[in-house]
């Protein structure tokens, strides 16, 4: 899956807070979110977050 630095990640579950988007602020083998609602960081393996991604919100990319 192609997620970068800067993305917006539309999720199948919501969060505790309610909110289901979440910025992208690390790629690796982990991955390090931030909920765009409450503002929490996670540290999640790569394999969960791929299963639970729903959409990937980008702005357009620039050539």
């Amino acid at each position: 899956m192609d997620v970068r630095l800067g993305d917006v990640l539309q999720m199948k579950k919501a969060h505790p807070c309610g909110g289901r988007e979440w910025d992208v602020l690390r790629v690796g083998m982990d991955f390090r979110l931030r909920c765009t609602t409450c503002g929490r960081e996670m540290l999640i393996p790569r394999v969960r977050v791929e299963k639970s991604i729903k959409k990937i919100l980008r702005e357009k990319e620039e050539v």
